[in-house]
C-alpha cells in the first residue's frame, strides 16, 4: 500500500480540530465511584484534606449543576464531633465526681462505725444513721434465727433492738445463692428485710456479713427510692469495704472468733 493511499490517512492521521476523548470525565467518574465505595477514605488520608480546595458557598455550577459547600460540611461535621467529645468529657467528669462523693460517704460511714462508743450505739449507727450518711432511704441489719431457737447450740445470739430477724436460709434466698454482694434495681422492697419502709425501696444493695463462725448468717441491706441508685454491673468495692468494716467491728465488740 502506497504512502499516499487515502486509506492510510484515514487510519493514521488525526484531525487536529476533532475533540479529544473526555478522559477527565472518565477519571472523575472512577474517583467518585471509589469514594462512594470507600466513604472513610478522607479519614484514612486526612492529610489530603489540606490539599483540597473546597468551595466557599453553594453556587450553581458551570454546567447548571450545584456545587456543594464542602468546607461548610466539614466544619459542621467537626462541630458535631466536638460536641460529642464535650458530652463524653462531661459524662466522665460527672461520673468521677459521683465516684468521689460515694467514696467520701463510705469513708464517713466506716468512721462512724469505728467510733461508736458502745455495741448498742454501733447497731443504732447502722439502722438509724447509715442511710443518712450514704444518702439513701433505709438501711437495716438482718440476722437469721438459729435453726432451733432457744436450744443450746454454742452460737452467740445477737439480740439488740433495731435488728431484723429472718428465718434460716432467708439470706441465701434473698441473695439468690452464696454471692457476697447483690445489686438490684426496679424492685419492690421486702418488708421482712426493710420493715415498714419497704414501700419506698425501688433499688437495693445486699451485703452478706460473715461476722463469725459462732454467729448466725447476717445481712446489711441498703435501699433507695431511686430505681437507679443500685444496678447490676456497678462497682462493689466500696460496698465490700463497708461490709468488711462492719464485720470486724461487730466481731471486736462481741469478742468473737473469726
Amino acid at each position: 500500500m502506497k504512502k499516499g493511499d487515502p486509506r492510510v490517512r484515514k487510519q493514521d492521521d488525526k484531525d487536529p480540530g476533532a475533540p479529544a476523548p473526555d478522559s477527565k470525565a472518565l477519571d472523575d467518574e472512577r474517583v467518585a465511584a471509589y469514594l462512594r465505595d470507600h466513604p472513610d477514605f478522607l479519614l484514612r488520608h486526612s492529610d489530603l484534606i489540606e490539599t483540597l480546595v473546597p468551595p466557599e458557598r453553594r453556587v450553581e455550577g458551570a454546567a447548571g449543576g450545584v456545587v456543594l459547600d464542602l468546607q461548610r460540611f466539614m466544619l459542621e461535621r467537626m462541630r458535631g464531633e466536638l460536641g460529642d467529645l464535650r458530652r463524653t468529657q462531661g459524662e466522665l467528669i460527672s461520673m468521677g465526681r459521683s465516684n468521689m462523693a460515694a467514696q467520701s460517704r463510705i469513708h464517713e460511714a466506716v468512721l462512724a462505725l469505728l467510733t461508736a462508743p458502745t455495741f448498742e450505739r454501733l447497731i443504732e449507727t447502722v439502722t438509724d444513721d447509715l442511710s443518712i450518711l450514704l444518702d439513701l432511704d433505709v438501711a437495716t441489719l438482718c440476722v437469721e434465727r438459729r435453726a432451733a431457737e432457744g436450744d443450746e447450740g454454742g452460737e452467740a445470739d445477737i439480740s439488740v433492738r433495731g435488728l431484723h430477724r429472718l428465718e434460716p436460709g432467708a439470706i441465701d434466698q434473698a441473695m439468690q445463692g452464696r454471692r457476697r454482694i447483690q445489686l438490684l434495681s426496679g424492685i419492690q422492697g421486702d418488708p421482712a428485710i426493710f420493715g415498714p419502709l419497704a414501700g419506698l425501696v425501688r433499688s437495693q444493695a445486699f451485703i452478706r456479713l460473715q461476722i463469725s463462725t459462732a454467729t448466725p448468717p447476717a445481712l446489711l441491706a441498703l435501699g433507695a427510692r431511686d430505681p437507679e441508685a443500685f444496678e447490676a454491673g456497678q462497682g462493689t468495692e466500696l460496698l465490700d469495704f463497708l461490709g468488711r468494716s462492719l464485720e470486724l467491728t461487730v466481731r471486736a465488740w462481741l469478742d468473737l472468733p473469726e
